[in-house]
This record gives C-alpha cells, sequence and structure tokens, in this order.
C-alpha cells in the first residue's frame, strides 16, 4: 500500500513540473523557461530622461568701446563730486585722470592708485614708490585707493598758490582750465593744454560740467545698440559721417556690441 501510495505522489509531482514554466524577468530584459530557452526582448520604447534646470537669466554687464570709455563710466560720478565741493571742473579732472594713468591702465594707477602722477614733495607723509618720469626712480604718492587720489588731486590744486589762477576761470571753461594747468607747473609737456582738451571734446567729457552747472545738455543725446545695428546704419539715420561718429566715441574699429552706448550728437563748434 505505501508503495502504490509512493509511485502516485512521484507521478503527480512529474506532471505539475512539466506543466509549470517560471518567468524571471532580468535586468538584462531576458526571459528564462525551463526548457532553458533565452529570448532577447527588444526595446520598443526609448525613455528620455529630461532634467529639468534652473534658468538664471542676468543682466549683460555693459560693454565699453574702449579703455577710457570704462574709465569715465566708473570716475565721472566722483569727478562730479570733486567739482561740486571744490569747484574743479569734472571734465578736467576725468582728462587728468585719463591722460595722467593710462585710463588706469599705467603702472601708478595699478600699484599706487596714483591716478594723476602726483609726485611726493616734501609735505607728503604717506606711502610712496619710485617711478621713473622726468627723471629716474622718481618719488611718487601712493593711495589706499582710486578715490582718495581724487581727493588728494583737489586738495593739491586748491592748497597751492601757483594755481590760484585756476579758481579765477569760469567752471565750464575747460580750455582756460587745460592752459592754466600748463602754465602753472604741472606738467613740463608743451602740448599738454591741447592733449586734455582733445580728451575732453572727443568723449565730451564737458557734458559732467553742464550737468553740475545745470546747463541744458543738448549734445548728450545717446543711441544704445541693438542686434542689426552698424556704423553705416546708425551715421545714416542720425545724418553724421562714420568717421565723425567713430571719433565721438572714440572708437577704433567698426565693431559694435549690443548694449553699447553711443553718442550721436556732433561736438559743438567754437
Amino acid at each position: 500500500m505505501k508503495q502504490i501510495l509512493l509511485i502516485l505522489i512521484l507521478v503527480f509531482s512529474l506532471s505539475s513540473c512539466g506543466s509549470k514554466r517560471t518567468v524571471v524577468t532580468k535586468r538584462d530584459k531576458t526571459i528564462t523557461t525551463t526548457d532553458n530557452k533565452t529570448k532577447k526582448i527588444e526595446e520598443l520604447e526609448e525613455v528620455e530622461k529630461v532634467e529639468t534646470k534652473e534658468v538664471i537669466i542676468k543682466d549683460s554687464p555693459e560693454v565699453y568701446a574702449n579703455a577710457t570709455e570704462e574709465y569715465i563710466a566708473i570716475y565721472s560720478d566722483k569727478a562730479q563730486d570733486e567739482m561740486r565741493a571744490y569747484g574743479i571742473p569734472a571734465s578736467i579732472t576725468l582728462a587728468q585722470g585719463i591722460l595722467e594713468s593710462g585710463s588706469g591702465k599705467g603702472r601708478l594707477a595699478i600699484e599706487a592708485n596714483n591716478h594723476f602722477g602726483i609726485k611726493c614733495h616734501s609735505s607728503w607723509t604717506g606711502q610712496k614708490i619710485y617711478h621713473d618720469d622726468d627723471a629716474r626712480g622718481e618719488c611718487f604718492r601712493k593711495y589706499r585707493n582710486s578715490l582718495r587720489s581724487f581727493d588728494d588731486h583737489s586738495q593739491f590744486l586748491v592748497g597751492r598758490k601757483r594755481y590760484a589762477n585756476l579758481f579765477l576761470l569760469d567752471q565750464s571753461d575747460y580750455k582756460g582750465w587745460a592752459k592754466e594747468l600748463r602754465k602753472a607747473g604741472y606738467a613740463t609737456d608743451r602740448k599738454y593744454p591741447q592733449k586734455l582738451i582733445s580728451l575732453i571734446e572727443r568723449y565730451q567729457l564737458f557734458r559732467f560740467d553742464q550737468e553740475v552747472l545745470g546747463v541744458s545738455r543738448t549734445v548728450n543725446q545717446k543711441h544704445i545698440v541693438k542686434k542689426g545695428d552698424t556704423l553705416y546704419s546708425l551715421a545714416k539715420r542720425y545724418k553724421i559721417s562714420i568717421d565723425l561718429l567713430k571719433e565721438l566715441n572714440g572708437l577704433e574699429t567698426n565693431d559694435l556690441h549690443i548694449g553699447q552706448a553711443l553718442f550721436i550728437k556732433p561736438l559743438p563748434k567754437d
């Protein structure tokens, strides 16, 4: 009897195993069956993973045609503050700063924050730097920052008798100030007045004097360069020559940049 039961159990087990199929899904996209047959499953769909990234829109930095324009943008407010405090035309302060410091790129400006080429003199008790000028290894003043250089420039002119005649001139007379600076001995270069005047007119620095003095700024019209603008199209639109447009803005090439500010009015005539 026991033997018959064992035989029946064995038969039942074999019949069950033969009919059952076990399906196992693996990571390699295969299916394994009890008959040891493996079939590769082809991908019918491609799942695309999309990463969502935060988009930060920043204001484009203002683009300047050259280092001088950038210098003017940085220091024009300070020059106007000095004009209000001491009566020195902002145009003169800016022109001297541009000329003496190489638009802020000269050694004295970079290493000593000295933007006006002011030498030590016997009264100077601050830090010093030595630099070749009229003679080798001359002593120049060194400042904590560039704004301190602007302060000292104003005090230097106001505090010395030889510059007293400057303050008898009208604050709008930048030509007179340029000539008197040379006459009073600020610089030994005979062309110093012409260089200052050229910078003032080329970059329309007199507009900063006019703002302080409250004069109507009929020459301060600007155009912000947009996509598609060229010197040719702007000259045609505003009815001035390309050469004059370049001269007004200190452009050395025909390249323009989106966001660039251009002066478009011609210089005032004497």
